[in-house]
């Protein structure tokens, strides 16, 4: 970014560049954010935990397999987007949330139990994206905006379609159990670091969400 060299494409292999590079241009010998490595890593072990996951499916039919895990891959990935970006600048990107919103949406009728299978969604799964995004909307409209971002409501709605309602909710649990403990840690040992101060909270709640999807936790059941 800061020498606007074109890089090959040794340059560009995920991670392996990252260390073989020392984390510098080779051009310039800028230092290239640690950001980078950390969401290839990420993204790598997303990939990996989505095949074993729904390996099952591989020995019985290739073609739900491979649309099952493109599906997530695609959701999964913006996700790590939205992280990325809402940590770099405390804000999570409208058009992503929209794509992710609308997706989840569809997957409504192409999922049941993560698992694809055309049907039609029940009442509770259309209504679980409004009840996972409506904490955020009320804090962030009793608060105009203080406690929270509306940003945040916006990719809650998506998370409650994707995960369902009782996934959704387990997800907010833990996005607010690892924001606190977060917080309190940069309180402790951040200087400047204040209760007031600014934490981006999307990176909290994809955590959650990512927890929620892969190690199904039995903190709310609704019967389904």
């Amino acid at each position: 970014m800061v020498c606007q060299s074109k890089l090959y494409w040794y340059e560009l292999i995920p991670l392996f560049s990252f260390l073989a590079l020392r984390g510098r241009c080779r051009t310039c010998k800028t230092k290239i954010s640690i950001q980078y490595p950390f969401v290839e890593l990420a993204t790598g072990f997303i990939f990996a935990s989505l095949f074993l996951k729904f390996q099952d499916i591989f020995f019985l039919n290739v073609l739900s397999f491979s649309f099952t895990c493109a599906y997530y891959a695609v959701m999964f990935s913006i996700l790590i987007v939205i992280a990325a970006y809402d940590l770099r600048h405390k804000i999570i990107p409208d058009i992503l949330a929209l794509i992710f919103s609308i997706l989840a949406f569809l997957g409504l009728f192409l999922f049941q139990g993560n698992i694809f299978s055309s049907h039609f969604p029940t009442l509770l799964e259309f209504l679980s994206g409004l009840f996972v995004a409506f904490p955020f909307a009320f804090f962030w409209l009793i608060s105009g905006g203080r406690w929270m971002g509306l940003g945040d409501a916006k990719l809650a709605l998506g998370l409650g379609w994707m995960l369902g309602l009782a996934s959704g909710l387990a997800a907010l649990v833990l996005a607010f159990w690892s924001g606190a403990i977060i917080g309190v840690m940069l309180i402790l040992l951040r200087r400047g670091y204040k209760m007031k101060s600014e934490l981006p909270f999307a990176p909290f709640l994809i955590f959650g969400a990512l927890l929620a999807f892969f190690f199904p936790l039995p903190l709310f059941l609704f019967g389904f």
